[in-house]
């Protein structure tokens, strides 16, 4: 097989775009993570184009393979046929009505079907919708204000006035959610006895890269219980990826409620907060206010029951570990032949991410920063993690790990002749956060328990 060669790409109407975007969209970009300050400038492309099974083309027609699967969503790859049919009947029916659509009751009762807790569901567009709705939800059910949290939730205020991106948040806002580090069980008891009587809900992420510590969610959800709050799953990334019924079916958790979104339908846009009914029966009986005019969009709904069926039938999920499981193996093995510790990888088999350490002078964020950009010089648009699907061959496997033979050595060069810095074509990448858990690509979190 040939090698996967270096190229100059050419970035002619990427960076047309780009100055364009930044005289009328703020930040240049409507979504952070897909903004300039994620991909190293000079090499990566801006736009994107168009995507077919696991590759995506940019504006100026170059190729890639694709990790990112649109940010989450692009579970069985981008085009597949099955949900691009659903969507066309659909929209020939038309998309948005003035009273509901028989496909809400449909997803509904697939969505209780298959997800562990599900016994009611109520739909929105993004994942910010239902993370928010199932905290307000929280809320009114237990007569609480507080939230503590883990992870990464969303745009509202309830939320990310918890981070340093906040903004614009009140005071009083930002004072009514606390957050806690992954596998800290020490630091979530403690929250818990700060805010006793008065904490509504726990939501988290049940896992992001880092394995949770043996009996870590246990723990959790018992004391969450115990504590009288709620118990809330963020399984936007997490859906239908660990398992069918997400992480809380793999891990054998089941929460109160649990939001789900991007791979639920191959790359439209829907959420679900699915939950047991007791606390779902607030929405009624606490009359708190949830309504979206496009939480009923037909189309979503129709790409959502395609994808979850195909999911299904197809044994999708055990196919994406099997071919998560030999990148974690090939990687590892690869770093261990060169010799080269300093970069590794962690996560599960759904959602593996790499991750650099300082070394030789050099940041981590430095050091990623070249290995990116040797990586979309040779026509993998990577950002720093592994999010297999489908789609993502065999061959397509052994081409990605044709580019990691070239980039491994290349960036051991440059860190041991310390020439990292002049090698980049643009300023380093930064991350969104620097205090939202194991999201940037740098060592892993310590750590830490009883």
């Amino acid at each position: 097989m040939a090698k996967a060669s270096a190229i100059q790409r050419e970035l002619t109407k990427s960076r047309d775009y780009s100055r364009r975007a930044r005289q009328v969209v703020p930040c240049a970009t409507n979504t952070l993570s897909r903004g300039p300050d994620n991909w190293i400038q000079g090499v990566s492309p801006s736009f994107i184009q168009r995507g077919q099974g696991a590759h995506v083309f940019d504006v100026d027609g170059n190729k890639y393979i694709d990790y990112a699967a649109g940010l989450g969503p692009t579970i069985l790859g981008y085009g597949h046929p099955v949900v691009i049919d659903a969507v066309k009947r659909q929209l020939e029916d038309g998309s948005v009505f003035a009273m509901c659509h028989p496909l809400e009751v449909e997803l509904s009762e697939l969505l209780c079907e298959v997800i562990p807790c599900g016994e009611m569901v109520r739909l929105g567009r993004n994942g910010s919708d239902v993370t928010s709705a199932a905290v307000r939800l929280a809320r009114a059910y237990t007569g609480r204000d507080m939230v503590v949290c883990c992870g990464y939730h969303g745009f509202q205020d309830w939320y990310i006035g918890s981070t340093e991106r906040n903004a614009g948040i009140p005071q009083v806002v930002r004072d009514l959610t606390k957050s806690f580090p992954y596998n800290d069980i020490t630091a979530f008891r403690r929250l818990l006895a700060e805010h006793e009587g008065n904490v509504a809900c726990v939501i988290m992420e049940p896992v992001y890269t880092i394995e949770p510590l043996p009996g870590f969610l246990e723990a959790v959800e018992q004391m969450t219980h115990q504590a009288g709050s709620v118990l809330i799953f963020d399984e936007v990334f997490t859906g239908f990826r660990w398992s069918l019924g997400g992480a809380q079916e793999y891990f054998g958790i089941t929460p109160d409620l649990a939001c789900f979104s991007k791979a639920m339908a191959n790359g439209m846009p829907i959420s679900a907060l699915v939950g047991k009914r007791e606390v779902m029966r607030a929405f009624d009986t606490k009359q708190v206010f949830y309504s979206c005019t496009f939480s009923g969009e037909a189309t979503g709904m129709a790409a959502a029951m395609a994808c979850i069926h195909y999911i299904r039938e197809n044994n999708v999920v055990e196919r994406i570990w099997n071919t998560g499981t030999q990148i974690i193996d090939r990687f590892r093995e690869l770093a261990k032949r060169l010799g080269i510790s300093y970069i590794s990888i962690t996560g599960y088999p759904p959602k593996s991410a790499v991750l650099f350490e300082a070394t030789g002078g050099f940041g981590f964020l430095e050091i990623k920063s070249l290995f990116q950009q040797e990586c979309i010089r040779r026509g993998i648009l990577w950002i720093g993690y592994h999010m297999p699907g489908l789609a993502h061959t065999q061959q397509i496997i052994d081409e990605t790990f044709d580019v990691y033979e070239q980039v491994f050595p290349l960036v051991d060069k440059a860190v041991q002749n310390r020439t990292v810095l002049e090698q980049l074509e643009g300023p380093v990448i930064r991350p969104i956060f620097a205090d939202v858990g194991d999201r940037s690509g740098g060592p892993t979190l310590k750590l830490t328990k009883d």
